[in-house]
């Protein structure tokens, strides 16, 4: 009785898999580059050769920009991203004698779209674009409203 149950189990087991394993196959496209992508299955199909931010963009250089300020007109923010993945940052508060700046080492997250800025006084998220960086609010989200345009740093012309 239990070598039945486990001959049935197995073959169970093993006609599921065919299937899922035809059902993928079956699902398959070619983009135009002559790429497949499995869609519809449930799973995140991320390709090394995908075009991100990362690899796909200058993005290195440097970023101005006025975002806006709570308490003073704007703050004149400047970003300078380097090839080997440091940065450096200033702030400067308008319509004050306040200055922060600072260096350190910056991470790339969502597949390369999104840099970290993570210094001594830094701990910033920003998207990458071709020519801007878009900030992100503490979530890691765009910011939205009638603002969100003033959280935009362009790159300057070399």
């Amino acid at each position: 009785m239990n070598k039945s149950l486990t001959t049935i189990a197995l073959c169970s087991i093993l006609a599921v898999t065919a299937c899922n394993s035809n059902s993928s196959k079956n699902t398959q496209q070619q983009d135009s580059t002559g790429h497949h992508h499995n869609h519809n299955d449930g799973h995140n199909h991320a390709h090394p050769d995908e075009h991100t931010s990362q690899n796909s963009v200058d993005w290195m250089g440097t970023y101005k920009g006025t975002v806006p300020c709570a308490d003073c007109p704007g703050i004149e923010t400047e970003v300078k991203l380097y090839q080997d993945e440091t940065f450096s940052y200033k702030a400067t508060y308008q319509d004050r004698n306040l200055t922060v700046a600072d260096t350190g080492k910056f991470m790339w997250h969502d597949n390369g779209s999104v840099v970290h800025l993570k210094g001594k006084d830094t701990d910033t998220k920003y998207k990458v674009g071709e020519n801007i960086l878009i900030q992100l609010d503490t979530e890691g989200k765009e910011i939205t409203g009638t603002l969100a345009e003033n959280y935009k740093l362009k790159k300057a012309q070399q």
